[in-house]
């Protein structure tokens, strides 16, 4: 058993909105059987028996599912990780958001990817499938009528090792996106 749970971390704000501290909460985790239960079991039980709110729930459970074992630093609760990153670009949304829409200009900044488009909110964000099963989240914000915020999450990615190369291709990706001769002209 890892000993983080009553190392120094935000126990006083824990104990404060909670009336406990991770160990306390930890062993009514394993009182209750938290171990072999599911992470929307647990944050039921903390929600609705216990009356933890969602923010303290999903806290206290990452820890929990850490301290014993059954969780890496990182992962989501299905086993999997996520990599992305997110740029400023001077640009307009609208063109960032087409860079990313339209197949002809996402090739040059992006060449040999294969994406197939779930969803999409115009100006908003776009979210694709790849043929690897993972999963491209993008968004778009507005910083004013020549700049704005971009942000791509890959999901769904096996392991830390591949989600640490994703957000370091997607952090060069995104420049490449920035730069006239490729990305946006």
């Amino acid at each position: 058993m890892n000993t983080k749970a009553s190392g120094p971390r935000p126990a006083v704000a824990l104990r404060s909105a909670t009336g406990r501290d991770y160990a306390e909460w930890f062993r009514l985790l394993d009182d209750w059987g938290a171990a072999g239960r599911s992470y929307r079991d647990i944050a039921d039980w903390l929600t609705q028996k216990e009356g933890m709110s969602d923010w303290w729930a999903q806290k206290v459970i990452v820890e929990y599912e850490q301290d014993r074992g059954l969780r890496q630093p990182g992962a989501r609760p299905d086993g999997t990780f996520t990599g992305g990153a997110s740029k400023t670009v001077a640009a307009a949304v609208e063109r960032v958001y087409e860079a990313f829409v339209d197949p002809a200009i996402r090739g040059r900044w992006l060449p040999g990817i294969e994406l197939r488009e779930r969803t999409s909110r115009s100006m908003r964000s776009v979210r694709y499938d790849t043929p690897d099963g993972s999963r491209l989240n993008v968004t778009f914000e507005a910083k004013g009528d020549s700049k704005c915020q971009v942000a791509v999450e890959h999901e769904r990615l096996p392991d830390t090792a591949t989600a640490d190369r994703a957000k370091a291709e997607w952090r060069e990706r995104l420049d490449t996106l920035k730069t006239p001769a490729r990305g946006l002209r």
